[in-house]
């Protein structure tokens, strides 16, 4: 069984150079809140949202894809739409098969990027629950190599390395809100920074998967809807995650989905910034002050991903 002790510092790292050269270290980004309507105040934005495939989920699945041998069935993936679309990249990268299971709810961006990568890509239920039990049933007749999309240890490697390019870009942050699905990029980067930042989780209210775990002491079931239920709306959050973010995790903030929306508004005529509705959500937090700075805090917020069709080009 996995063990959270193994999401260490030192196992990062090396997983940053097992991936380096498969994945953007994206930059930071400061804006002026004053540019938002609201009083003046330096934040940096880490822009994970112009990864590859749009989102931080491409750490991860390569750091799978990278340090996991691949069966020749090839890999497979449930996901709400930006891991499996991240699968599907890694595995044409490295040239093995992938199969990709998505509910419903998984929006036409998100489908449409997949079949471009050249997975096969299989609708399963209407939400991310139905998609797992679709793909462990694909494995166990496959034997296709499952990649979780945030349950599983290479997994919160791979996003870990977000936290050691921001520590790198931006030394002197005090907090960093990060968005909260499954909880795969949130426990990777708590275990980078391990304390010496306040990390602050932001989830939606129609999907509070951790804030039902801290309230609760260990993963619960939690509603599984809103907004942004293809990316932060899974049934409960990791296993593995929970005892990171019971150590390092300051509080996980609720926001709804008016406050996203007007999120993505603002990134969008603020920034020029296409943010999906759960990598605007970290941001709702502090637009809707929700989450309120000191008056000398150094605040960091990751937009985390981009795969939206909120805004159209005809």
């Amino acid at each position: 069984m996995a063990d959270h002790r193994t999401i260490t510092r030192d196992a990062i790292a090396a997983t940053e150079r097992l991936i380096r050269r498969h994945v953007r270290h994206t930059p930071v980004m400061t804006v002026d809140m004053a540019d938002f309507g609201l009083p003046a105040r330096p934040v940096a934005l880490k822009l994970e949202l112009l990864q590859h495939t749009g989102s931080f989920k491409v750490r991860g699945a390569f750091a799978n894809l990278l340090g996991r041998k691949a069966p020749a069935a090839g890999v497979t993936a449930a996901s709400g739409g930006n891991h499996g679309a991240a699968v599907a990249y890694a595995a044409r990268a490295v040239g093995v098969p992938a199969r990709i299971f998505v509910p419903s709810v998984t929006s036409p961006a998100k489908l449409d990027l997949i079949r471009s990568y050249g997975a096969d890509l299989v609708v399963a239920g209407e939400r991310y629950a139905d998609a797992l039990a679709a793909c462990e049933d694909f494995v166990r007749e496959s034997g296709a190599l499952a990649v979780h999309a945030y349950d599983q240890t290479e997994t919160l490697l791979g996003q870990g390395t977000v936290g050691l390019e921001i520590e790198a870009d931006a030394p002197d942050l005090d907090t960093l809100l990060v968005a909260v699905g499954g909880g795969g990029l949130i426990g990777g980067i708590a275990a980078w920074f391990g304390g010496r930042i306040k990390i602050v989780a932001v989830e939606p209210e129609a999907a509070p998967t951790l804030r039902r775990a801290l309230d609760a002491g260990r993963p619960v079931d939690a509603p599984a809807g809103g907004l942004a239920a293809d990316s932060l709306a899974p049934k409960r959050i990791g296993d593995l995650m929970f005892p990171i973010a019971q150590a390092h995790v300051a509080d996980a903030l609720l926001v709804t989905d008016d406050e996203i929306r007007a999120a993505q508004r603002a990134l969008w005529d603020a920034t020029r910034l296409v943010a999906e509705p759960g990598g605007a959500a970290a941001f709702a937090a502090l637009l809707s002050a929700r989450y309120r700075p000191g008056p000398t805090e150094r605040v960091g917020v990751l937009l985390c991903g981009a795969n939206t069709t909120a805004v159209r080009f005809d």
